[in-house]
């Protein structure tokens, strides 16, 4: 079966001139179901492969407000289910309120990230201004999806088998006007999630905990300097790593009521240790080389050490806030080239009882979106599956890079030309025997052939390629954050 949902009306011009919204950014419109009865697959889907990778993405409907944005796409959700070797596809837009609003309209009614000055009604985001569109993140707690995007935005809850709206949860208005930032962690152990948020607000920040059963159980602010631009959590066992790094607005022009982004090379990175149900008061504060830091791979304890690993940069690209036309897409491409920007796998050591932070680079190969198994999420770990980088492309995620980093070693698997993937997610067979025994899972768009694909990899043997591809109905765009949802964890948390 390969079946037409529904498809979404668009009012974007035809002639953009915009590049993040044509090539590989062009945006689809149909919803499908469809399954392997009716898909091609080149190999054989696994049969102890339990669970759904979903990925979530912006996907622009309506001729934008001003300049676009590559963040400012409208969520859309794609998920592959797999179960005793077949797998269904379904894609679907994230309906928040304000993708129902334009749909309304039946054109845009809230301007991106790059010109908030254009708003001319109450927003969501940090700077209130912007769209809920939710194209960011995704993960999966308490038996629901969580789809958000990275500037904060509502509880955005989905089924994860339908992907279809639900309710929002009880906790929504209890954050709100502030909301929930992308890069929440769930430790599968306990059930709970972790999650901050920020805004141009005093308190600048926020950090809470949800329960197994959906519930806020812990909700404080956190006593920053300023007003920050954090991006990623890390968690360990019994910690919460909160970022205060030097890429933020310049406060002498906010206080004029202009935004520009400014990196202070001057200025320390700061990251908070607090206990996972700790309040400001307990909060340990390392000093770190000035950088900035999009995502971590993981974190966990190492005796008085909490050890945090992911990738940085010392040279981050300004985004364009507050430019417009041609200058805003000149920066944009200048933000969106990884190598430019220059990203390594990096680990950082707090000790707790001396309050020393040592540094050391892992890898100087420019990689990122670095992901680790679910079960190993605020554990020691071993392996972390970074994604690499064409040189010449924007945002063009080429292939993936394994890390062993106990050992030092590292293996890959490149795409192929003119083929580009998604964050990838490791899905631990059946009754796993080790960390990596599972399957690595992406999507892959091939430009040449026009159309899309869900690869699945050997995780223990990248280099041998592909042991499954199923063939997409359509070809997609470039995506976001991806998760995976155990199969026993579809319904709700074990605990």
């Amino acid at each position: 079966m390969i079946k037409i949902e529904n498809t979404v009306k668009s009012t974007i011009n035809k002639d953009t001139p915009n590049p993040f919204l044509k090539g590989h950014y062009q945006p689809i419109f149909n919803e499908y179901t469809a399954d392997t009865v009716s898909l091609e697959v080149i190999g054989e889907v696994p049969k102890d492969l339990q669970g759904i990778y979903v990925r979530n993405g912006h996907n622009q409907v309506h001729e934008p407000m001003g300049t676009y944005h590559n963040y400012d796409g409208d969520g859309m959700l794609h998920a592959v289910h797999f179960e005793d070797g077949k797998a269904v596809y379904r894609n679907r837009f994230v309906r928040t309120t304000g993708f129902l609003a334009e749909e309304a309209a039946g054109r845009s009614l809230w301007p991106g990230i790059l010109e908030p000055h254009l708003a001319k009604r109450q927003g969501w985001g940090s700077m209130g201004a912007m769209k809920d569109n939710a194209g960011t993140d995704v993960i999966a707690h308490s038996g629901k999806l969580l789809a958000t995007m990275s500037q904060c935005s509502e509880s955005n809850r989905l089924d994860p088998i339908t992907l279809e709206m639900l309710e929002p949860d009880k906790w929504n208005t209890e954050i709100a006007p502030a909301g929930i930032c992308s890069h929440f962690k769930v430790d599968n152990d306990t059930g709970e999630m972790m999650f901050f948020n920020f805004s141009e607000t005093y308190p600048y920040m926020k950090y809470g905990v949800i329960d197994s059963n959906n519930n806020l159980k812990h909700y404080v602010p956190i006593d920053l300097p300023g007003i920050r631009w954090p991006h990623d959590l890390g968690v360990t066992k019994n910690y919460s790593i909160l970022h205060d790094l030097p890429f933020i607005f310049d406060p002498e022009l906010l206080e004029k009521g202009e935004r520009k982004v400014t990196f202070f090379d001057d200025m320390p990175a700061r990251f908070g240790i607090i206990p996972r149900f700790g309040d400001n008061s307990q909060i340990k504060w390392f000093e770190a080389k000035p950088a900035f830091i999009y995502h971590l791979s993981n974190c966990y304890e190492d005796g008085d050490e909490v050890v945090m690993e992911g990738c940085v940069t010392f040279t981050p690209r300004k985004p364009a806030v507050g430019k417009q036309g041609s200058d805003a897409i000149d920066n944009m491409k200048n933000q969106f080239k990884q190598t430019a920007m220059n990203f390594n796998m990096y680990r950082w050591r707090f000790n707790l009882k001396t309050g020393e932070t040592k540094e050391e680079l892992l890898d100087d190969e420019i990689t990122e979106f670095p992901v680790v198994s679910n079960e190993y999420v605020g554990k020691k770990y071993q392996y972390s599956y970074n994604s690499t980088f064409d040189e010449e492309k924007l945002w063009w995620l080429s292939g993936v890079k394994k890390y062993d980093l106990l050992d030092g070693t590292s293996q890959r698997y490149e795409y192929g030309e003119g083929r580009f993937g998604s964050e990838p997610q490791l899905a631990l067979r059946v009754n796993a025997e080790s960390e990596d025994d599972g399957y690595l899972i992406t999507l892959i768009t091939d430009m040449n052939k026009n159309h899309s694909e869900c690869l699945i990899l050997d995780a223990q043997d990248l280099p041998s390629g592909p042991v499954a591809r199923i063939i997409l109905p359509e070809r997609i765009p470039v995506g976001a954050h991806s998760c995976w949802v155990e199969a026993d964890r579809i319904k709700g948390e074990r605990v």
